[in-house]
């Protein structure tokens, strides 16, 4: 046998460790592989580190890449306001998006994190995005396929800032308007709610024929995985307290919250959100016999389960317990969202002394990795720029124009059926625009714009104001009107102003400032001033048509006799030209109330079918116009 000398030995070695080597083949990695296969091939090869890493939910003002890598964070979310600059551009998201997910990729098995955010009415945090009127308003229309189209819409925005996963749709059914977050609620009656569920497959892409029962799905690279929120019983608390005890009968809960909870299941939707909420003193978040009995088992939701922001720490006062009690209920996704190295600490800890099953664990990571793969996050877990031009876009507005058409009520028109104020003429002498409202994006808009209670009062700053870009009902009136009918504004006039004008007619614009969760609850839901002021100087000296923005009914009772007409126009969003639309009879009034227009607050909680059922105007309200030819 020859040998080979020392030299030659060395050399023989550098061209073997020169060769390119064959890359190994994983299973996990395969998007030929059934789905199954994948996840269950994944799973096989990660630590107990690596699956409650998958588990952890941080906000992007922490999750840099080093702690995305060193603790395998498996989700990111922008909080409310949460952005990368005051006025970042889809670039500026996507780079930052990017970024975070170039640090989850250099980990050991490359599992690409999920990056959420809310979009409760449009990209509702991202500057210049269109922002569509809220569900209240939504409700109103009656028209799933509407809101579908803004389904869409609102993906694509999403998918502009290189963002795939929404928390949304809010299928609350709000029974009490003193709850804070109603507007986020499609109605009171779960059947409204029920069609409302289509925007789920707008957000998502329709499910395919013989899908698998409870299987999310999410259909591309222009589509978003939704969030159902939130489970349950939220929009039933008593007095509309928000994060408060929905106390009702398991038949209450079951043929008025739930139903809409099937329904989203049954189009695909990838996740559910937990409620802050109790239901008959038990904490939503700890409740295992809804979450994994109900949810899980009974309606074989087969995404995940997420918890709400701070969701687990709500549960009691002792930390490890909190943890025990959540993620043994059935929480799969924890939004920590700051203190992501306690929650681990506390949740190995529970597991290695068998406190927590790994089974649980491996159930809450199975259907984290399953939505990830149906995503195809894997395959593309990089955005790209090819949908920049998508935010805001004009095709956006225009759908967001037509939803602000729909979704307006007209609750009187003239102080006799004979005599109706509307539609108005576009040409005439002088018209007063007038209120708080009227030229005012962030009122318009509301809460969970920008920021999380929304744009309001003296704390606009110069960014704030031109983050939004939309028609104020101001402008919309003056685009509409004939060029020879002259346009008056004064926000807050007094009566001798408006009597000595000798105005033809006045749209006055008032309403509530923009709330949100928590800081939303009312017990008087009144017209806060100077919108009772204006109100009063403006319809006591000329016929008027007043323009109410609000989240919910507010008490109007007092000034509907000095009113000529009346139209509820909810939050409407940017497109404030959907207003004068309809004011000026370019399209007729069509909206029904999807929500009980109370006479007083002493009324409240008050549904339609109630025994003591008395309202100022009924569910299903609206009185209609045609197109005028002016």
């Amino acid at each position: 046998m020859r040998r080979f000398s020392i030299p030659m030995m060395g050399f023989m070695l550098l061209c073997y460790l020169a060769a390119p080597t064959e890359a190994v083949y994983v299973k996990y990695k395969d998007p030929k592989q059934p789905l199954g296969t994948r996840v269950k091939d994944l799973m096989r090869r990660m630590t107990l580190a690596e699956k409650i890493g998958q588990m952890v939910q941080i906000e992007r003002s922490v999750a840099k890449p080093d702690v995305m890598k060193k603790y395998f964070i498996g989700s990111v979310l922008s909080g409310g306001g949460s952005v990368p600059t005051p006025e970042a551009s889809a670039e500026t998201w996507v780079n930052l998006v990017n970024e975070i997910q170039k640090g989850s990729l250099s980990t050991r098995l490359g599992i690409p994190m999920i990056y959420g955010i809310d979009a409760v009415h449009g990209h509702n945090n991202v500057y210049k995005a269109t922002i569509f009127p809220h569900n209240v308003g939504l409700g109103v229309t009656r028209d799933p396929q509407l809101v579908k189209k803004i389904g869409v819409a609102t993906a694509l925005e999403v998918r502009a800032t290189g963002i795939p996963y929404v928390f949304a749709p809010c299928i609350a059914v709000c029974r009490d308007p003193r709850w804070g977050r109603c507007y986020e609620s499609y109605s009171e009656d779960h059947k409204i709610v029920q069609a409302m569920t289509e925007i789920i497959p707008g957000l998502q892409g329709d499910i395919p024929a013989k899908s698998r029962k409870g299987v999310p799905f999410v259909g591309g690279k222009q589509k978003v995985a939704a969030c159902a929120k939130h489970f349950v019983g939220d929009g039933g608390t008593t007095k509309g307290i928000d994060e408060n005890n929905t106390v009702i009968s398991a038949n209450g809960l079951f043929s008025i919250h739930m139903p809409a909870y099937p329904n989203s299941i049954s189009k695909g939707v990838a996740t559910v959100m937990i409620s802050y909420s109790s239901w008959n003193g038990k904490k939503m978040h700890a409740n295992g016999d809804l979450v994994s009995g109900l949810l899980k088992g009974k309606l074989k939701f087969k995404g995940f389960v997420i918890s709400d922001w701070y969701g687990i720490e709500k549960i009691d006062a002792n930390y490890s317990y909190s943890v025990q009690a959540g993620v043994s209920a059935g929480i799969d996704m924890i939004m920590v969202p700051f203190n992501y190295t306690e929650f681990i600490d506390e949740l190995t800890n529970q597991v290695k002394n068998n406190i927590i099953p790994m089974s649980r664990i491996d159930d809450a990571v199975k259907r984290i990795l399953r939505v990830k793969f149906i995503m195809g996050l894997f395959e593309n877990p990089l955005a790209d720029l090819s949908l920049v031009s998508q935010l805001g876009n004009k095709e956006h507005r225009e759908l967001a124009r037509e939803a602000v058409r729909k979704s307006l009520v007209l609750l009187k028109n003239g102080k006799s059926a004979d005599k109706p104020l509307l539609p108005l003429p576009k040409k005439t002498l002088k018209i007063l625009v007038a209120g708080s409202h009227a030229d005012n994006l962030g009122y318009q808009c509301g809460g969970l714009t920008i920021t999380w209670q929304g744009l309001s009062g003296n704390d606009l700053t110069i960014e704030d104001i031109f983050a939004l870009t939309g028609t104020t009902i101001l402008n919309a009136v003056k685009n509409a009107v004939d060029p020879s009918t002259q346009v008056v504004y004064s926000e807050n006039p007094d009566a001798g102003f408006v009597k000595s004008n000798k105005f033809s007619v006045a749209i006055v614009v008032v309403g509530e400032l923009p709330y949100a969760e928590m800081l939303g609850d009312s017990f008087n839901l009144t017209i806060p001033e100077p919108g009772p002021s204006t109100l009063n100087n403006v319809c006591g000296a000329v016929k008027c048509v007043v323009v109410l923005i609000s989240g919910r009914p507010v008490v109007i009772q007092p000034y509907l006799a000095k009113i000529d007409a009346l139209v509820a126009a909810w939050l409407p969003g940017t497109e404030g030209q959907g207003v004068a639309d309809i004011l000026f009879g370019d399209y007729g009034f069509t909206g029904k109330l999807a929500r009980t227009w109370f006479k007083t607050v002493d009324q409240l909680p008050m549904n339609v079918g109630d025994s003591h059922y008395d309202p100022l105007f009924p569910f299903g309200f609206g009185l209609t116009t045609k197109a005028a030819n002016n």
